[in-house]
């Protein structure tokens, strides 16, 4: 695909994006409309800004570029991320939305009648919200990058500058017609590319990945390096290569021991056919039957992260704060659960695609593994196997929808931030709450966006899965204990969050800036969420069941309505809803 074609791709799916979103500002004039869009928003509607706003970019790349590397474990990425939409919907879904809150904190405040309880919640709500918006500027970085080979640092600006005119011009309700639209798109942009490639496949007798060796190269192929890279080598092998090898400059032939080597960019290196491909040194990737099946990995404790990460996602989803306040924003409890019930069938029907390319990828782009950029494969297999204009013309398509990936991924998290920074930051200085609203959507990105700037590129999905961590820790506790148990107090919430919270965000900043390699603590690290969420459950417990005169006051009340349907009405007198409420706790 040539450079001009995929910048048409990205600047039309943002002109779209922006388009769009001029159908909701004509109707956002309130802080409720900014904040939950009037709570109004219909079950399929709102199914379909979810999808939108939930299939990131560890979605659209990053979980074909893990398959293409690591194989069958990784699967359990895309099964994660659409069972935790399960736990929400039966324990979380219909409560949630009856307590009547704006966001994450609104609900801590409302639940346990505490201030400090709220401002916990608001700091956890900007690290997890930040932590989720690292990797999607990094992948408007890579994908920029791949398509049309501009700088790094223009991708994330982009996304920045489009996040911003929507978020500022009409808040959630601008964002919910936005976020819907980029569903479908997303969808539509898997989903054509990848019958054709289907097609492609089986024309040529459906090759499986052989299964008995490491990944190898199938014909002569050359590899072109666009950023620096350290590649390991396990076989001896004689390559031809023009550019810069191991600090020297060459033009001919060059002998690669095993070892690592540097290739720098701009380097054109060909390998002859048979020859073991190298990969990154950032990368382990897995060959053979241990590719094929699961828990194979070279790890030490594959069982334990596996389940960890299981954890992680099944229940990191309910505390997710972009993913949560879209259930504010439906009318009641029932359309809340029908909204969940619809988000199940398309997370489930677009998962279905990434396994495929990330498959496929395996044995048209191994190449890959040498350059580290796996993530790119999705942008990268249509142009390999449909050659021409129609192979052009599918990558554009595919472009286009990673970028949707990015877009409304960062505008649901920009919502989520800016909501917290707004009322519990800014609001105290800025009367006019919707000014507040959008100066806390600009300071949302300032953060992320330098972090993706000066940061080392990371493995998109997997930086995901930390911050899945960090809100399973935190806010999966606060909620189910909040809603489930009434004897959870301000003092037991606020010492659970900073317990799991912090102890998850240490592991996830030691694992991104230290990245320990080897021994026990290296799992325990990556995938906290094993030990961080028993932790926060159970300091939460002790300490409540410690201070029990800090029980909130209004207490019963708030239980009642977090589990009293709205069609009954409260006011009748023929049964007293808060002895009920005592007699089935």
């Amino acid at each position: 695909m040539s450079p001009t074609l995929g910048l048409v791709a990205i600047l039309a799916t943002a002109v779209v994006t922006v388009l769009v979103g001029i159908v909701g500002v004509r109707a956002a004039r309130t802080t409720s409309d900014f904040y939950v869009a009037s709570r109004s928003v219909t079950p399929w509607w709102n199914a379909s800004a979810i999808g939108g706003e939930y299939l990131s970019a560890a979605s659209f790349l990053g979980v074909a570029g893990l398959i293409l590397a690591y194989g069958a474990d990784m699967l359990w990425f895309p099964v994660g991320y659409t069972a935790g939409y399960l736990v929400l919907l039966v324990l979380v879904a219909a409560p949630l939305r009856r307590s009547g809150a704006y966001t994450l904190p609104d609900f801590a405040e409302a639940r346990l009648e505490s201030l400090p309880a709220r401002r916990t919640a608001s700091v956890l709500v900007v690290t997890i919200g930040w932590l989720y918006l690292l990797p999607q500027f990094q992948a408007a970085g890579l994908t920029v990058r791949t398509v049309t080979g501009a700088p790094r640092w223009v991708g994330p600006v982009l996304v920045c500058v489009v996040v911003l005119i929507g978020v500022l011009s009409g808040g959630m309700r601008s964002i919910t017609f936005v976020q819907a639209f980029q569903y479908w798109l997303k969808l539509t942009a898997l989903a054509v590319p990848a019958v054709f490639i289907l097609l492609v496949w089986q024309s040529q007798g459906s090759p499986t990945v052989d299964q008995e060796a490491p990944p190898a190269f199938a014909a002569a192929t050359t590899v072109q390096i666009s950023t620096g890279v350290s590649v390991e080598v396990s076989e001896p092998v004689r390559v031809h290569a023009e550019g810069v090898v191991n600090g020297a400059v060459v033009d001919g032939p060059v002998d690669l021991t095993p070892g690592t080597h540097d290739l720098r960019q701009g380097t054109e290196i060909t390998f002859p056919a048979g020859a073991q491909i190298p990969h990154a040194d950032s990368l382990r990737p897995l060959g053979g039957a241990d590719w094929l099946l699961p828990l194979r990995s070279d790890s030490d404790y594959p069982l334990y992260s596996t389940y960890s990460l299981i954890l992680a996602l099944f229940f990191g989803t309910m505390g997710l704060p972009h993913v949560l306040v879209r259930f504010y924003t439906n009318p009641d409890g029932r359309a809340a659960r029908r909204t969940t019930v619809a988000v199940l069938g398309l997370l489930g029907i677009f998962y279905l695609l990434p396994t495929v390319y990330g498959v496929l990828g395996r044995l048209y782009t191994p190449d890959l593994l040498l350059t580290g950029r796996t993530d790119a494969v999705v942008l990268l297999l249509p142009g390999r196997l449909i050659d021409g204009m129609p192979g052009d013309a599918l990558s554009a398509l595919v472009t286009a929808g990673a970028f949707a990936a990015f877009l409304s991924t960062s505008s649901g998290l920009t919502i989520s931030v800016a909501g917290v920074l707004s009322q519990d930051l800014i609001g105290r200085r800025v009367r006019n709450p919707v000014r507040a609203f959008r100066l806390g959507a600009s300071l949302a990105l300032i953060v992320p966006i330098a972090l993706a700037l000066i940061s080392p590129s990371l493995g998109i999905a997997d930086v995901v899965g930390l911050a899945f961590a960090v809100a399973a820790s935190s806010f999966c506790p606060l909620l189910l204990l909040g809603i489930w148990w009434p004897r959870l107090t301000d003092v037991g919430a606020i010492a659970g969050l900073v317990t799991g919270g912090g102890l998850s965000t240490l592991a996830v900043l030691t694992t991104l800036v230290w990245a320990p390699a080897g021994g026990w603590w290296t799992p325990a690290l990556a995938q906290p969420a094993a030990w961080t969420m028993p932790i926060a459950f159970l300091v939460m417990v002790l300490v409540s069941l410690a201070t029990p005169r800090r029980v909130a006051t209004g207490v019963s009340r708030t239980m009642i309505r977090l589990h009293t349907p709205e069609s009954v009405d409260l006011d009748r007198g023929d049964w007293d809803p808060e002895d009920r409420w005592r007699s089935r706790t």
